[in-house]
């Protein structure tokens, strides 16, 4: 993989945790570094998810799409949940 792909595959990992954010209702406590991290990974592991089922991931797929946003607002989901539980905790 070249440069010019890894920078492409942050930028859609940002883009991707930023939709993944916005899909799921109401206050996310965690800071946007954090979505962006989530959104990355969502993007990679849509990508890897995409090919084993054979879906075409050359050029812009709908589906593959999906699949990361739905992954992105799964992580984003799981994390704001388990952080906002230790922060309420902590103010008690």
């Amino acid at each position: 993989m070249s440069v010019t792909g890894i920078i492409s595959a942050l930028i859609v990992g940002l883009i991707i945790g930023a939709l993944g954010r916005l899909v799921v209702p109401g206050k996310q406590n965690i800071p946007i570094w954090l979505t962006m991290l989530i959104g990355v990974g969502a993007a990679l592991l849509g990508t890897v998810i995409a090919r084993a089922a054979g879906v075409s991931t050359s050029g812009f797929s709908f589906v593959e799409l999906l699949i990361q946003v739905v992954l992105a607002a799964a992580g984003v989901a799981l994390v704001a949940g388990t952080v906002g539980r230790r922060d309420r905790r902590a103010l008690r």
